[in-house]
């Protein structure tokens, strides 16, 4: 596990100090005050633990929160934390920090004032924004890493054997073609034709029927 180095050990620092203790990691804490101050602090986090000067867990730290009073920040130690991720938890309380200008204007942020402080290091902002009794209810262990799915096998379907010829003749179909509808959806009506006769002028009447007078056929027509 890693070593996370604490410049600061008040209520945030302390709450995750101890949190970071249950997660299995080394923790070096300071303060303004001096080492001896952190003792019981020490004592209750066990032998994961132990205090020393703002520089030193600058130094030891893999990591290292920076958790004080935004008055204090350019009192963080600079060449230590070279190359080093530095989490911010500070806030801005004018009361207690005093009036910073370029906060009040909205021309920079609590987090940057820090990165232009520690212009080789990797400010992270962090914790700033939760109430310290709270944390403890928002641990809790790394959730297991989560497999990609596999992707699912493209399946062929099974393909049919050929039919067996069959052994009966196949029946034969008469097809009646029906004639196109037409208009309205009715089909066409063909009334049946009567024959014509195919009688012409000089072709002689029907035998039993009596010539008319003056027909070609007549005993009485002369020839012209």
């Amino acid at each position: 596990m890693s070593t996370i180095g604490f410049i600061g050990s008040g209520k945030i620092g302390g709450t995750l100090a101890r949190l970071a203790v249950d997660a299995g990691h080394d923790v070096v804490l300071s303060n303004s005050r001096g080492p001896d101050t952190l003792r019981d602090l020490v004592t209750q986090l066990g032998p994961q633990a132990r205090a020393a000067t703002p520089g030193e867990a600058a130094r030891a730290g893999d990591v290292v929160m920076v958790t004080i009073p935004l008055e204090v920040y350019r009192d963080v130690p600079v060449a230590p934390l070279r190359d080093t991720v530095v989490i911010d938890t500070m806030n801005y309380y004018p009361q207690r920090d005093g009036n910073f200008p370029e906060l009040d204007a909205d021309r920079t942020t609590v987090g940057e004032l820090l990165q232009a402080h520690l212009p080789e290091s990797l400010v992270v902002k962090a914790f700033s924004n939760i109430f310290f009794k709270h944390l403890p209810r928002s641990a809790g262990p790394p959730a297991p890493p989560t497999a990609a799915p596999s992707p699912s096998p493209v399946t062929t379907p099974p393909r049919r054997p050929p039919s067996p010829p069959s052994s009966t003749p196949s029946a034969t179909t008469s097809t009646t073609r029906v004639p196109s509808l037409t208009a309205a959806g009715s089909a066409p009506v063909r009334r049946p034709t009567t024959p014509t006769s195919t009688r012409t002028a000089c072709s002689p009447p029907p035998a039993g029927r009596p010539t008319p007078p003056g027909s070609p056929h007549s005993s009485t027509a002369t020839d012209r």
